[in-house]
């Protein structure tokens, strides 16, 4: 059985999925980051962790084969395809207060954090997501930039649930820098037995 979902620009959905099932996630548009968040069913206390990720699996990278590990060091996914290469670990759910700081246009600014609250029907403090294509450069003076996402028109990511989850994502709604490409597209999501 397969199901598919349209992401809108700016929007956030929530999708159940069972362990054993394929979620792919496609770029339609290119250049479009997708925040990609998840908890287990049963338990939102146990939930998707890029730290523990990167624990882990001793990178700051994604490579095909690698897992997607929760807060309690257990995996939830694993990269089954990549036709990008290039994630962010390190940076949160854009939100209201970040675009104040950097652009100062936070009031009623769409944002994933709050799509993905949303959608969940939760109130986390802070969320800190894989971030789907984004391609942020680490520099070897230890800054970062966040350059245009490499992924192109149908690019996609499969990825297998480890468990029964609960997904958060959101097609990010940053268009005032190089994170979308300077605009925001929708994304399309496919979950596969």
């Amino acid at each position: 059985m397969k199901q598919e979902y349209m992401i809108n620009a700016c929007n956030g959905k929530c999708i159940d999925v069972l362990a054993g099932q394929s979620i792919t996630v496609i770029d339609i548009e290119g250049g479009q980051v997708v925040d990609f968040f998840a908890e287990q069913a049963e338990n939102p206390d146990e939930f998707l962790s890029t730290g523990v990720t990167i624990d882990c699996n001793e990178s700051l990278r994604l490579n095909k084969g690698d897992h997607i590990y929760s807060n309690l060091y257990r995996p939830m996914f694993q990269i089954l395809f990549d036709e990008v290469g290039e994630h962010d670990l390190l940076h949160p759910c854009c939100r209201p207060e970040m675009y104040d700081f950097f652009y100062h246009n936070g009031e009623g600014h769409p944002n994933c954090f709050e799509n993905i609250n949303q959608s969940l029907g939760e109130t986390r403090t802070i969320i800190h997501p894989v971030n789907l294509f984004m391609n942020s450069k680490i520099n070897s003076d230890g800054t970062i930039s966040v350059e245009p996402p490499l992924s192109k028109a149908g690019n996609k990511i499969i990825l297998k649930a480890e468990m029964n989850m609960r997904l958060g994502i959101a097609a990010c709604s940053v268009s005032e820098s190089s994170c979308n490409s300077g605009s925001c597209t929708a994304i399309k999501v496919m979950i596969e037995d």
